[in-house]
């Protein structure tokens, strides 16, 4: 019993320390940390300019928050439309081929044009 009370104190510990030092601040996953630009830019390429993600790299809620910051709507849909035509060319930094992509499902040039804005392929 004791050895079973260590062991779930070492993980709450370890748990705890993953959290902070993923800059992490809520359970329900949403913080004012999550929609800054340094936010944004956690886990994407170190050229990436400030307020935007790495279109190849960023995890889907790294593209996410960028997206909500951004204004777009719905942006965990977008997140998954970005994550579903990767990769993207290293020469291609307008995402011209995202672009194309994107218009296929009609979400009017503003919104996609927002998408583009927080993107970046290094």
């Amino acid at each position: 019993m004791r050895s079973a009370k260590l062991t779930l104190a070492l993980v709450s510990i370890a748990a705890s320390a993953s959290l902070v030092a993923c800059g992490a601040s809520s359970s329900s996953g949403s913080s004012d940390t999550a929609a800054s630009p340094a936010a944004a830019t956690h886990g994407s390429e170190k050229n990436a300019k400030p307020g935007k993600v790495s279109a190849n790299n960023a995890a889907q809620n790294e593209i996410t928050a960028a997206l909500k910051a951004a204004g777009v709507s719905n942006p965990d849909r977008w997140a998954h439309e970005v994550i579903e035509y990767r990769p993207y060319a290293a020469d291609d930094t307008k995402l011209t081929s995202l672009r194309k992509n994107l218009i296929k499902h009609k979400p009017g040039e503003k919104t996609i044009d927002k998408i583009i804005s927080v993107l970046t392929v290094p």
